[in-house]
């Protein structure tokens, strides 16, 4: 029998671990167990086969220049964005995406990370709202390619490409990375669809404080400037 991932539990760091869960529970999610001690909280919530785990640690373990983006598919639109609202949660739409007919929107959860949902099922034309912009889902990937187009840097052509290998003439403005050291720049547009589709890819920056600088840090040594590693082929 090939061994392989029975599960995987994503996980979210958040500040207040109540406050997260009556946040998620709107989404349908339930919790099933919760504990802590000290300056620890956890809070492992259900919906369905689908599981998430909300961490609460003081100091916390993770901090990023970027808000969490955490995409999550939905039965009924309406029905949870009117939960949200209900809640205090403002909605945002986002038009009517290939990946989302029957309509995206977006919200932000208490610690500021951005939860976009959207639903599989399309919705017929004449029961779209024509209120409901395309315009917000590229927003966090608009902050990204502000921020690198400041610094520099960006190779002038997408490295992403079309479906069937076709190459992209638009220019490069994201960085994108995964967890194994692949990167790739993209225009803005395959970006957002990389990030939607390519499991663990998540954005990337060119700001030099990795693991290394962290560490240094913390145990109370000089920094020194350390040379980034070298692209993945093909990256």
């Amino acid at each position: 029998m090939q061994s392989g991932v029975r599960a995987q539990v994503p996980v979210l760091y958040v500040a207040d671990a109540d406050a997260a869960r009556r946040f998620y529970e709107n989404f349908g999610y339930t919790e099933i167990r919760g504990g802590g001690d000290g300056g620890s909280h956890w809070s492992y919530l259900r919906c369905g086969e689908l599981t998430l785990l909300l961490a609460a640690v003081t100091p916390r373990l993770v901090t990023v220049e970027l808000p969490l983006l955490v995409y999550l598919y939905v039965d009924d639109l309406a029905a949870t964005a009117e939960r949200l609202t209900a809640a205090g949660h403002p909605v945002e739409k986002a038009g009517y995406p290939e990946h989302a007919p029957g309509g995206e929107c977006r919200v932000t959860d208490p610690d500021g990370n951005v939860v976009a949902f959207g639903q599989r099922q399309a919705v017929p034309q004449q029961e779209r709202d024509p209120q409901a912009g395309g315009e917000a889902r590229f927003s966090l990937i608009r902050e990204a390619a502000e921020a690198v187009g400041r610094r520099g840097g960006a190779p002038a052509r997408c490295q992403i490409g079309g479906p069937r290998g076709e190459s992209c003439t638009e220019p490069a403005e994201v960085k994108l990375a995964d967890s194994w050291g692949d990167t790739a720049w993209g225009c803005m547009a395959h970006a957002d669809e990389t990030l939607l589709t390519a499991r663990g890819a998540f954005l990337a920056t060119e700001d030099g404080m990795g693991l290394g600088p962290f560490l240094r840090a913390r145990q109370g040594q000089p920094d020194r400037q350390v040379p980034a590693p070298a692209p993945a082929p093909g990256a």
